[in-house]
């Protein structure tokens, strides 16, 4: 009987729903309600033979202390918070799951669009105050969207947008479907071009030693005066004192983020601005994306489980 530790809070939401897929497994699941830290990792993953993990450090800690581990598995696709190099020292295989959550992120990053342009959560605060005063914004047709990636998410965005009759951009190195950009009419600029036409810029790169604080000041500063940011990928693809800098001095006009480089923020001087919009990270968090990744990781587990032989589900 394999031992497998989930420790995603939204797993823990459909589990029943998964049940069938784990049956003969003695499962070990994160009942905190919260992202679990090194130490509970440690000690729950102690006796595993595979792990299911969202956002919780499976560090080298983790790994060296689980002598059991076969498989880890990842519900969504971000791996900076696994310890790679550990993993490939055992020889442990790690799964993700592409696609699983694009469309819910993508329409996220359309949702924020609309309230940016609108102000509406301004506008909202507003009339819960008991204030009545209309905040004129701006329409999102003929605008310039510009995507930094162009991976899963990203073209979902692109398509979205274009069905907006949104101007897109885009900037990725790594991008190289032609066909996908005629089609959907996007024009591919650098980094730099792109922030400076761009009156929405929406991330959509994943966290590395080369997008770590990706927009610092410098890159912020390089932004149309008045444009907007996007961040629905890590949140540590922004340098977020630079960007208290560039929504307080009002370089920018708003920015909306869905992640943060420490969750939850705390008292951070960001969220004290009018003009700057924070959700906890709720990209991925609708039934139906859940579901896939729920159900996608757990196949991927069991995968890499029977592959690497050993006692498993009876």
């Amino acid at each position: 009987m394999w031992t497998v530790l989930i420790t995603p809070k939204s797993y823990y939401e459909v589990r029943k729903e998964m049940e069938p897929l784990l049956k003969g497994c003695r499962v070990i699941y994160n009942e905190t309600g919260r992202t679990l830290t090194e130490e509970e990792m440690c000690r729950l993953a102690s006796g595993a033979d595979g792990i299911l993990v969202g956002v919780d450090p499976v560090s080298r800690k983790v790994i060296e202390g689980a002598p059991r581990l076969k498989a880890v598995s990842k519900y969504g696709v971000g791996v900076d918070n696994i310890d790679r190099e550990a993993l490939e020292e055992r020889g442990i295989p790690l799964a993700t799951t592409p696609g699983a959550n694009n469309v819910s992120v993508a329409e996220l990053t359309v949702g924020l669009l609309f309230v940016l342009a609108r102000n509406l959560y301004a506008a909202a605060a507003e009339v819960k105050a008991g204030g009545w005063s209309r905040v004129r914004g701006t329409e999102l047709t003929g605008k310039t969207l510009g995507l930094v990636g162009c991976g899963g998410i990203g073209r979902e965005v692109a398509r979205r947008a274009r069905g907006l009759l949104m101007k897109v951009c885009f900037y990725d190195p790594y991008f190289q479907d032609e066909r996908f950009i005629r089609e959907h009419e996007l024009e591919r600029l650098s980094l730099e071009e792109l922030l400076a036409v761009s009156d929405f810029v929406s991330l959509h790169v994943p966290l590395t030693g080369e997008t770590r604080k990706l927009m610092n000041r410098e890159r912020l500063g390089l932004m149309k005066p008045g444009a907007y940011l996007i961040n629905t990928a890590r949140g540590e693809l922004v340098d977020e004192e630079a960007l208290h800098w560039a929504l307080s001095s009002g370089r920018l006009a708003g920015a909306a983020c869905d992640v943060f480089s420490k969750e939850p923020p705390g008292d951070h001087p960001l969220l004290r601005l009018d003009n700057f919009l924070l959700t906890p990270h709720v990209g991925a968090h609708t039934h139906e994306a859940v579901t896939r990744m729920a159900k996608a990781a757990t196949e991927n587990l069991l995968r890499l489980l029977a592959a690497s032989g050993g006692s498993g589900p009876r």
